[in-house]
């Protein structure tokens, strides 16, 4: 198991962890931001941190790995391919996430959802909900990094196994409540659904 020192080390190597101003995908407000895809592009780093969510389910003897695209599908894949499994995503159309381009889930079939941020786990719980409503079996949720500190809630039953490497307790702000705005410091949007900067 990797410490947390180890983990925190290789976001502060390749620049993924970053602080001023930002718009999470949630919509709340941050002093900080893990920007996952900084890390994700170096291979060995990937291989480092995806081993740690592989290693966890692997006992539960999943079939298929199911991400949210965008930020999910470098872990799902990798994870997938250390357990030398299928590994599929879904994806957003119309603002509505989906299982696209002939993917499948089959009724029964043991599916391990993973993801590199949550906050809210908004993105999660919507893949979980089309995973169940294929007839899927969610054994677990593993994703690398936790801002929630391990107080978000996936509504998955007890025995649905779930895992973060890294756990976090990042301020967020409402945008209404937002100290920054109120400062005037400009908003970065970093996500995968938006980038650039936004007039606070």
């Amino acid at each position: 198991m990797m410490e947390r020192e180890a983990v925190l080390s290789l976001f502060r190597e390749s620049g993924a962890l970053l602080e001023g101003h930002f718009q999470l995908t949630s919509g709340l407000h941050s002093n900080q931001y893990f920007q996952c895809a900084k890390v994700l592009q170096y291979p060995e780093y990937t291989a480092q941190l995806c081993r740690e969510i592989a290693n966890h389910f692997r006992d539960l003897n999943p079939e298929v790995v199911v991400a949210p695209a965008l930020g999910g599908i470098v872990v799902g894949q990798e994870v997938g391919r250390q357990l030398g499994i299928r590994t599929i995503f879904t994806e957003r159309k119309e603002g509505m996430m989906q299982l696209r381009r002939g993917f499948e889930i089959r009724k029964g079939e043991r599916v391990l959802v993973c993801e590199d941020v949550v906050t809210t786990g908004g993105s999660v719980r919507e893949v979980m909900e089309i995973v169940s409503s294929l007839g899927g079996e969610i054994i677990g949720v593993g994703f690398v990094v936790d801002r929630s500190n391990g107080t978000v809630q996936f509504g998955t039953s007890g025995r649905a196994r779930r895992f973060a490497l890294l756990q976090v307790e990042v301020v967020a702000y409402d945008p209404d409540d937002c100290r920054l705005c109120v400062k005037g410091v400009p908003v970065q949007k970093p996500g995968s659904r938006q980038g650039g900067v936004a007039p606070a």
